[in-house]
C-alpha cells in the first residue's frame, strides 16, 4: 500500500535537521543502526544515498562513501530494501531516496516509483534531473503518494518561482556552487538567497552543501527552516568505519555518531 504523503513544519523554536547518509556505509546493518541513533539525536527526515560511481554533485567525502558501499555490494535495490528494515527496528522519521537520474533510469522510473511507495519511503530527491525535464517522474511520485523533492539554487532566479510552485515536502536549498563538502565558511550572500526563496516558497526550506559546524547551523536556522548536512557526518561515519562494522564495537562508533550531532544541532 501505497504511503501517506510527507508532510513538513517547522517553527520557531524546532527548525528541520535532514542528516545525509549512504547506503550501505560501512555495511547495510550499520546503515540501519545509524539511522536509527541519528533520529535519536533529533533528525527530523533521513536523506539516504544511493551509492554511484559518477556523481556530479559530491565532493571527495561522499564519493569515498559512495566506493565504500559500491564496495560492500550495495545496489539502488538492496538500499530500497533498507528502509522497512528500518522501519521495523522503530524508524519513524520520513525518509527521503537521493540518487542521480541514471541509476534511476536503468532500474526503471515507474518500477523504483511503485516499490518505494510499497517499501515505506516517503520522498525522492534526483539531484541532475533538470526541473524542466521531472514533469513525468513528479507524476509518478504524485501518483503513489511520494514527495519529489526539488532544488534551488543561487543561480535559478528567473525559474526559483515555478520550482517553488511545484515544491512538495520541502524546498533543498543549495547554499553555494559546486559539490557538496565541507566549508569553514558560507558565501554572504546565501542570505539574501534564502529570504527570496523563502518569499516564493509555500512549504518549508532546508539548506545544505557545506553546513558542518554549530555556528552554521545556528545561522542557518535564522534563514531557512532546517539545514542538511552530509559531507561532515558522513567523514564522521568514515573515521568510525572500522568500528562500525564490527558489531561489538559498533555501540562506541554509533555514540560518537550521536555525539558529533547532537554537537551540530545544540542550540
Amino acid at each position: 500500500m501505497a504511503n501517506k504523503r510527507m508532510e513538513v513544519t517547522t517553527s520557531t523554536e524546532q527548525s528541520l535537521f535532514i542528516p545525509f547518509i549512504t547506503a550501505g556505509d560501512p555495511s547495510a546493518d550499520a546503515t540501519i543502526e545509524i539511522a536509527l541513533t541519528l533520529e535519536e539525536a533529533g533528525a527530523s527526515i533521513l536523506e539516504l544515498g544511493i551509492p554511484y560511481s559518477d556523481p556530479l554533485a559530491d565532493g571527495p567525502t561522499i564519493q569515498a562513501a559512495s566506493k565504500r558501499s559500491l564496495k560492500g555490494g550495495m545496489s539502488l535495490e538492496a538500499a530500497l530494501k533498507l528502509v522497512p528494515e528500518m522501519r521495523k527496528r522503530g524508524l519513524t522519521i520520513p525518509v527521503i531516496i537521493f540518487t542521480y537520474f541514471n541509476p534511476l533510469l536503468q532500474y526503471g522510473e515507474e518500477r523504483f516509483v511503485n516499490e518505494a511507495a510499497e517499501l515505506g519511503i516517503d520522498g525522492l530527491l534526483v539531484p541532475d534531473l533538470p526541473f524542466e525535464e521531472s514533469e513525468y517522474l513528479d507524476k509518478l511520485c504524485e501518483e503513489n503518494h511520494l514527495s519529489l523533492i526539488s532544488l534551488v539554487a543561487p543561480t535559478s532566479k528567473q525559474r526559483m518561482i515555478k520550482i517553488a510552485e511545484r515544491a512538495k515536502g520541502f524546498l533543498y536549498c543549495v547554499s553555494s556552487l559546486g559539490v557538496t563538502g565541507v566549508r569553514n565558511e558560507l558565501d554572504p550572500r546565501v542570505y539574501d538567497f534564502l529570504k527570496t526563496v523563502r518569499e516564493a516558497s509555500k512549504i518549508p526550506t532546508a539548506v545544505g552543501f557545506g553546513i558542518s559546524s554549530n555556528e552554521q547551523v545556528k545561522a542557518m536556522k535564522q534563514h531557512a527552516g532546517g539545514v542538511v548536512v552530509g559531507s561532515a557526518l558522513v567523514s564522521v561515519i568514515g573515521e568510525q568505519e572500522e568500528a562500525l562494522r564490527n558489531k561489538e564495537t559498533r555501540p562506541a562508533a554509533l555514540q560518537e555518531i550521536k555525539k558529533f550531532v547532537t554537537s551540530l544541532i545544540s542550540s
